[in-house]
């Protein structure tokens, strides 16, 4: 989902990882909230704060981005027949969106069993977060036993044009902290 985030290197990842992985197809969906703003992921005049992981929402929260991003999968999910959508949301080790928690996963599960053709006419459609509920190290072993190098994926906040990560933002912090939790090494390309 290209969502007017800061950078494409996410995209590009994602893209290289399901190329490789076989999958039939790859789209890329456009929907532009960086005319919203509100987030420093969307808005480039916020900066991506650096200086470590602090209570509260933080200001990379991206307003309803999981909202819309899984109403547009949930579209694409009633076209299809599909009986389930997955989201890669965690609430374990991470910054605090309120759009990562398993209840907000289950009320939308209630809430799209309510308002598509599918569930009304029987076809019940599930929403599932397999991360949800593990720390960051057993992702990082979940990565590696299913033969994806983390070092193919981006979750920096602010990449540079090459996909490096740049080591400071939230996300590079619990990153690490996972693969030294996990007793791995630390494979993420980094500035």
């Amino acid at each position: 989902m290209d969502y007017g985030q800061r950078h494409g290197a996410e995209l590009l990842a994602a893209e290289r990882i399901a190329r490789r992985l076989g999958a039939r197809e790859h789209w890329v969906v456009r929907l532009d909230l960086s005319q919203f703003g509100g987030s420093a992921l969307t808005d480039k005049a916020i900066a991506v704060p650096t200086g470590g992981i602090k209570p509260g929402i933080p200001i990379t929260y991206v307003p309803a981005r999981n909202t819309i991003l899984l109403s547009l999968a949930l579209a694409w999910a009633e076209v299809l027949g599909a009986e389930a959508i997955f989201v890669g949301a965690n609430a374990v080790d991470y910054s605090g969106y309120p759009d990562c928690r398993p209840e907000y996963l289950k009320a939308f599960e209630a809430m799209a069993n309510l308002a598509t053709k599918a569930a009304v006419e029987g076809r019940r459609i599930e929403v599932r977060g397999p991360l949800v509920d593990l720390p960051k190290a057993a992702i990082v072993k979940l990565a590696l036993d299913l033969g994806v190098d983390p070092a193919e994926t981006v979750s920096c906040y602010q990449p540079d044009a090459e996909g490096r990560a740049c080591g400071a933002c939230d996300a590079c912090r619990i990153r690490k902290k996972g693969f030294a939790d996990a007793g791995v090494a630390d494979s993420t390309r980094y500035q």
